[in-house]
């Protein structure tokens, strides 16, 4: 390994480490109201209707991307007595990314913060956290390593009971931890959702 390589990961890791140390301090912070358990939400698929870039540079492949999400519930939330306020959730997921002819599998866990009903039916949530891929070579894309940074945001509304639909912006990155070389990938997707 190069001395640039091994000044490169360092920096990475050190960015990484400040980047969520912030968050892992507000987690830890006893003052809000806790459940008693991680409760499984709901669960949803999602699939790719465009990859129209919103962050970085364009992607010089075209990808598509599907994936299966189980979403849990945090203990930090705060709801009024009418049921509307915020929470926290974890949205875990797993699916295949496609590009240059290429599949990965991609695994992701991303703490969120959300806003809208208590029940879930109405939902606005923001989050970032991390993703694997199983190859991080497409082509001529390069995200440069297999650990990505996942941002997300999104919504969804109810069709019926325990229904919903949704979308959803996902973009990885690698926010310049394994070089400039490397370009990341957004997607806007269509969300299915069923709630517990």
């Amino acid at each position: 390994m190069t001395d640039a390589l091994r000044e490169t990961k360092k920096k990475f890791t050190r960015g990484v480490t400040i980047a969520l140390y912030p968050f892992g301090l507000w987690l830890s912070t006893p003052e809000y109201s806790y459940s008693s358990e991680l409760d499984l939400l709901s669960l949803s698929f999602r699939t790719r209707i465009s990859d129209e870039t919103v962050l970085g540079n364009d992607a010089p492949e075209f990808f598509t991307e599907s994936n299966i999400a189980a979403n849990f519930r945090l203990p930090w939330q705060s709801y009024t007595s009418s049921g509307w306020g915020w929470g926290t959730r974890l949205m875990t997921s797993a699916g295949v990314l496609r590009g240059a002819n290429k599949k990965a599998l991609t695994v992701s866990a991303i703490p969120e913060l959300t806003f809208g009903s208590e029940d879930g039916r109405y939902t606005l949530d923001l989050g970032i956290g991390g993703a694997v891929f199983s190859r991080y070579k497409f082509g001529v894309q390069d995200f440069g390593g297999y650990f990505q940074f996942a941002l997300t945001f999104g919504g969804s509304v109810p069709v019926n009971e325990s229904q919903g639909i949704g979308y959803r912006f996902f973009h990885y990155s690698d926010a310049g931890g394994y070089g400039p070389h490397t370009t990341g990938a957004d997607f806007h997707m269509i969300e299915f959702v069923h709630r517990f």
